[in-house]
């Protein structure tokens, strides 16, 4: 066996293994706290109170207005210069949700402005207070909106995870560097490694498709 197809195949399991026992955890612990940090922020933005409205509004501008790798550093390398010390996994999370969170939130509010008003004075008729009118009548409506976008960043957060690598997380492609740096095979590694992000992200897009699927049958046409 000609020995760069020897190395690839010797090195897909540990990639994969790497993507799994890293990379999806990451992006799913990560996802998990950044939605409800989402909500929060979208909840904030839809507030009465301008103070609380801006606050969120300015947490969404430099979320946006900057690059994940810079907030990743600034957590990992700038932190510690005023005595703040977090290990590699937990920054990364740190970073990622509170990238998520930016992002979201805006899908989270322009999902709730798209249920009608009339939802929100039909639940006070019968007695609902706003925080229950918000939990069972709103926020389930809001969730089937918000399903295609939200399943979008994650994906691309699956993607994005990648540069955790730099802050020496071991996941997938922190294992494609390893391989690479020992075998000094580094187009064929990180090809592979690409190969492998494109198997997961179709996955995960076959499952958004269905997810959505499911949920198309109960919105009225």
């Amino acid at each position: 066996m000609n020995e760069s197809l020897q190395l690839f195949v010797e090195s897909f399991w540990p990639i994969v293994w790497g993507g799994i026992s890293g990379t999806i955890p990451l992006a799913l612990a990560s996802f998990a706290i950044g939605l409800v940090l989402a909500l929060a922020v979208a909840l904030m933005r839809l507030s009465k109170n301008p103070i609380v409205s801006n606050i969120a509004r300015f947490y969404i501008s430099v979320i946006r207005g900057t690059p994940l790798l810079v907030q990743l550093f600034v957590i990992f390398y700038g932190l510690p210069a005023i005595g703040v010390v977090i290990d590699p996994w937990p920054s990364a999370i740190v970073a990622f949700s509170l990238n998520v969170g930016g992002y979201a939130a805006e899908v989270i509010r322009a999902a709730i402005l798209s249920v009608p008003k009339g939802q929100w004075e039909a639940a006070y008729t019968i007695g609902m207070s706003p925080a229950t009118t918000l939990r069972r009548v709103i926020l389930p409506q809001a969730a089937r909106v918000s399903v295609p976008p939200l399943s979008n960043t994650f994906i691309s957060l699956v993607k994005d995870t990648s540069l955790a690598s730099l802050i020496l997380v071991t996941e997938l492609f922190r294992v494609a560097q390893q391989i690479a740096a020992f075998s000094q095979e580094f187009m064929l590694l990180y090809l592979e490694a690409a190969l492998i992000y494109w198997l997961f992200c179709l996955a995960l897009s076959g499952g958004q498709a269905r997810i959505e699927k499911r949920l198309d049958r109960y919105v009225a046409h």
